[in-house]
């Protein structure tokens, strides 16, 4: 039996798609991990590869429609099968009769516009690298790629351009560069819920790897308090957004807790090309939170509630400096953290569920993962990060609490220094 090609789903709200284009011809052969096609979403664009290498059969009705997500687009025969060109794998046709012709070629002296192959020629580059191309005038045809078979990165396109090194870029509000220096894609981090930039400068002091380290600051917290979010999907475009003004087109991703989520969903998406994902406590693998500090902890604007609070995070307490704490009471002392956080807490945390997942998307991916825990989290339980593909590396902290990079900081700088 062919193997079927089906319109997948990219993004979490998606329910149909366009074919953009097709990279293969009715009736070529393609080999498994070939671009086939691009779809385009109201929020995403995406390559698809091929799912198996053989005969490549269109399904009628894909040219300039919606599709719904699932349906069959082609079939893929491999070899001993015979193709058939009716679009229908169970109907008998003649091969050589319906095969559709080949593409007329572009008409002289045709606009080509920026970003798209020349005629005559198909290039294979990321849906980033495009629209890079396409913001920046950059003909793609003239790009070397550096990618698997050729594929052209955002990298390449920078390249091309002679792109000034992210680490140079002003950040955006709710984006702070933590560390200028060193080469390569920059490490991007992303708090959990009530925490902020500063929070990330203790385990900093045990990661010392010289590469541009920026921190983002999600909607309702530090510099992006007054940013509006209710949902989920609200902190994930956030999160793109500040990446996207930044120029960052390649990155390593690491979150803690709720910033876990939001960094492996953004991971699954198009907006960056993401190297490696690091997880710490990361929320979204499970339905159960701690309600009763989410509540707290976001309502609390003085240092002797947040102190009370931030026990729950850590098994130590004296791994709670009172510089730290004291830090966080006065980022908290105007009000406006805890109406924004209170709020935020309502719509992703009800009744003590975790009101999102990105268990799936974190199934799908094929970059290097790692995934860090404490074995006595008081506010999301370690058995979440449980059953997880096995191509994602877990590592347990026996007896640690929520925020391991806190409480075991050079073990954990450790192993983020094996993934960047």
């Amino acid at each position: 039996m062919p193997t079927e090609v089906i319109l997948p789903k990219v993004d979490m709200d998606m329910a149909s798609g366009r074919i953009a284009r097709w990279f293969a011809d009715e009736g070529a052969t393609v080999a498994k991990g070939d671009v086939l096609f691009e779809i385009e979403t109201d929020k995403a664009a995406m390559e698809i590869d091929a799912p198996a290498s053989g005969v490549l059969v269109r399904a009628p009705g894909t040219e300039d429609a919606d599709i719904p997500v699932g349906e069959v687009v082609a079939w893929i025969y491999g070899e001993g099968e015979t193709p058939r060109f009716d679009a229908s794998p169970a109907a008998p046709a003649p091969v050589a009769a319906t095969i559709e012709p080949p593409a007329p070629s572009q008409p002289a002296g045709t606009e080509v516009p920026a970003g798209a192959p020349a005629p005559g020629r198909t290039v294979a580059a990321t849906p980033l690298a495009r629209r890079l191309a396409r913001a920046r005038g950059i003909d793609l045809t003239r790009v070397t790629g550096t990618g698997p078979r050729g594929r052209v990165q955002a990298r390449d396109v920078e390249a091309a351009q002679g792109a000034p090194s992210v680490a140079t870029a002003a950040a955006p509000a709710g984006a702070t560069w933590l560390r200028r220096e060193g080469e390569g894609p920059p490490l991007v981090l992303i708090h959990g819920f009530g925490a902020e930039t500063a929070s990330w400068r203790p385990f900093l002091q045990a990661f010392r790897r010289a590469m541009p380290i920026v921190s983002i600051d999600l909607p309702g917290h530090g510099a992006a308090v007054e940013v509006a979010a209710s949902r989920f999907d609200d902190l994930v475009a956030h999160a793109e957004a500040q990446l996207q003004a930044l120029g960052i087109g390649v990155a390593h991703l690491a979150g803690h807790s709720l910033g876990g989520a939001v960094a492996a969903a953004v991971a699954a998406g198009v907006a960056v090309e993401a190297r490696s994902l690091f997880l710490i406590a990361p929320a979204g693998l499970g339905p159960e939170i701690n309600a009763g500090f989410t509540e707290g902890f976001a309502a609390a604007t003085d240092e002797a509630g947040l102190r009370i609070w931030m026990r729950e995070l850590v098994q130590d307490p004296e791994s709670l400096s009172d510089a730290f704490v004291r830090a966080a009471a006065r980022a908290r002392a105007d009000g406006r953290q805890a109406r924004a956080q209170s709020g935020l807490a309502r719509a992703l945390f009800a009744g003590g569920t975790q009101r999102f997942s990105v268990r799936g998307a974190l199934g799908r991916q094929t970059i290097p993962v790692k995934v860090v825990a404490g074995t006595a989290d008081r506010i999301i339980p370690a058995r979440h990060a449980q059953g997880l593909p096995g191509q994602i590396a877990l590592h347990l902290f026996e007896g640690l609490g929520h925020m391991p990079q806190l409480e075991s900081r050079a073990a954990v700088a450790a192993l983020l220094d094996q993934l960047v």
